[in-house]
Order: C-alpha cells, then sequence, then structure tokens
C-alpha cells in the first residue's frame, strides 16, 4: 500500500487508462470513484466488475465505484484526476468548473495539446478551471501492464512542489513509482509528441526497414522533441527522463502502443480512418500531429519526422514518398 494519506480521488475517463489509474488508486488503499461520459459503459462496469470494452480481464476492486454523473464523482473528492482524450480535455473540464469547489486540486494523464489552439493542458486547465494546484502524471505506462500490477515507474510534475509531492504519494506504490518535477511544461511536451514519433517509427517497422532504421527514428525523434520543448519553454534535461526518453523508446517499440499501432496499418495502404476504426480507441498521436506541426511552424523548430507523418495523415502523402523525402535530406552536423 501507498504510504500517502487515504484520500477520495474522482478519476474522470473511463477507458483504458483511466480504469487502469483507478485500479492502481484504490490498491493503495484509496476511495475512487470512475467516470464516463456513456451511462450505458458505466452501468456495464457496475454489473460486470471489470472493463471488458477497454481492460478486459482486469477485476474492478470493491472500493472502486463506477458512477454515471460528474455531480457524484466529484462529491467529497480531495482531488480530480483527469484521463480523457486532449480533443475532449476543455469540454469535461467545462462541464466539472462549477462543480469544483475552491481549492480542489486537478491532475490529468492525458497526453496531447488542445486541437485548435496548441496550447498546453496546464494552460487550459487554468483558463477554465481558475488558479488552483495543477499536475500531470506522464512516463512509460501501458495501462494494461499497470492495472496487472507490472512494474512501472512514472514522472508526475505540478504548478507547486508540495502538490507534486502529495500526487506522487497518491500513485507509489510497491510496484508503480512516481518520481516528481518541476517541469510542468517538458513532461506535457513529451508525453504529447512522442506519440507523432511513434506513427512514423510503425510506419518505418510496416514497410520493413529494419532495427537501424528504428534506432534512428528514436534517436532524431528525440532531438525534435528537445527543440520544440526548449522553444514552449521546457527544461533540456526533462526529455532525457521517463517522460521524455522512457515514453519515446516504449512507445515506439512495443505493439501495445496504439499509435505505433496506427503506424503499421498506414504502411499497409490502410487510410487513418480504416486503421483507428481497426484500432478502436481514441489515436492520441492522429490529432497531436496537427497540433505539433502548427506550432513546429509558428515558432520556427525544424520537426522534418513530425512533418512527414503530418503529411502522410492531412495531406495525401504515402507513406513511401514521405520515406523518401526523409531520406534525401542534405547531410548535417547531428547536434545542431
Amino acid at each position: 500500500m501507498s504510504s500517502a494519506e487515504i484520500e477520495r480521488v474522482a478519476v474522470i475517463g473511463a477507458g483504458s487508462w483511466g480504469t487502469a489509474l483507478a485500479v492502481l488508486l484504490c490498491r493503495n488503499g484509496h476511495g475512487v470513484r470512475l467516470w464516463g461520459h456513456e451511462p450505458e459503459h458505466i452501468a456495464r462496469l457496475q454489473s460486470e466488475r471489470e472493463n471488458r470494452a477497454f481492460l478486459p480481464g482486469v477485476a474492478l476492486p470493491p472500493s472502486l465505484e463506477p458512477v454515471a454523473t460528474l455531480e457524484r464523482a466529484l462529491d467529497d473528492a480531495s482531488v480530480v484526476l483527469v484521463v480523457v482524450p486532449s480533443q475532449f480535455f476543455a469540454h469535461i473540464l467545462a462541464q466539472m468548473a462549477p462543480l469544483l469547489p475552491a481549492g480542489l486540486g486537478i491532475v490529468w494523464a492525458t497526453k496531447g495539446f488542445e486541437p485548435g489552439t496548441g496550447r498546453l493542458l496546464h494552460e487550459v486547465a487554468i483558463d477554465v478551471c481558475g488558479e488552483r494546484d495543477l499536475g500531470v502524471l506522464s512516463g512509460p505506462s501501458f495501462a494494461a501492464e499497470v492495472a496487472r500490477g507490472l512494474p512501472t515507474a512514472v514522472t508526475v510534475a505540478a504548478s507547486r512542489p508540495e502538490f507534486g509531492i502529495r500526487l506522487a504519494a497518491l500513485v507509489h506504490g510497491e510496484r508503480f513509482r512516481a518520481y516528481t518535477h518541476d517541469d510542468l511544461i517538458g513532461v506535457q511536451v513529451g508525453g504529447a509528441a512522442k506519440n507523432v514519433l511513434a506513427i512514423a517509427t510503425g510506419i518505418a517497422d510496416g514497410l520493413g526497414f529494419g532495427a537501424n532504421t528504428r534506432a534512428a527514428l528514436i534517436t532524431r525523434g528525440l532531438a525534435e522533441l528537445i527543440r520544440l520543448g526548449l522553444a514552449l519553454g521546457a527544461q533540456r534535461e526533462t526529455f532525457m527522463g521517463l517522460a521524455g526518453l522512457g515514453d519515446l523508446v516504449l512507445t515506439c517499440t512495443d505493439n501495445q502502443s496504439r499509435n505505433r499501432r496506427l503506424g503499421l496499418a498506414l504502411a499497409t495502404g490502410r487510410s487513418a480512418a480504416q486503421a483507428m476504426a481497426e484500432i478502436g480507441q481514441e489515436v492520441e498521436g492522429v490529432v497531436t500531429a496537427r497540433a505539433v506541426h502548427a506550432i513546429a511552424a509558428r515558432h520556427q523548430v525544424e520537426m522534418p519526422i513530425s512533418e512527414q507523418v503530418h503529411a502522410v495523415l492531412y495531406e495525401g502523402r504515402t507513406p513511401q514518398a514521405a520515406t523518401q523525402l526523409l531520406l534525401e535530406r542534405a547531410g548535417k552536423a547531428e547536434l545542431d
């Protein structure tokens, strides 16, 4: 059990990751209410005591209460954990805002930018919910492995060090290590932009380019993460940690990654819409690719791999043509 004080946690988002984190929190001794936007889905969680749609085979602990209303989820909550896709983040916060007492902290495990504006999610949270304690949980973590209790390490960054320590203690357990960080911007950028690079790696593997290409894409992709992060005010060192290199390697190399699987499907000639339909869950990198493309242009950040992913998803470029354009790029010093 975690050494944290017992808390009442509202987990907002009943997909695979939200459910896995809710199970983890219950395992740590906390009381958890899990909310999802589909009443039928919540009714099945209540009756079956298992999220068969998104996390089959994992029993819901007795202390986990699936609820159908935000009012019930937030009642007496001491902290709110938001785990919804980035394109719905602002909408859900707007629904929550009238129900949030002053001083109630918000943490999210969502990875992405706000579509349309390209804002980081802490900016969205401040705009919608006002000034309060904010935090983000990120790092190399597949939902199924966390739910099964396999060893995992993540990073928690927060607007105040004290809140970060509290959040880390909330999730830290025997097989789930949570490290604290003071770079709220960098942890968010790493968690979001790596999904675009995972699509690129999936495409390369799907085209049969091999391990050398995969290693090169991950390494040069890390350089892109760093350039983007620095332009947005992040610390360079953040990208050498769990929310940068750690999450990038995980997402690019294992087929549990929906973003990697999307890339594999694109390499076979499927459209993004066909690939997402087959995967059956949100693929964050698709939305994030558009945001990264716009942010990089606005800040004049060179991101050639991400640029080609955007071209494949939104400009009709074939994976083969995108790959050829990358190969034809002129040589340069590695650390420029």
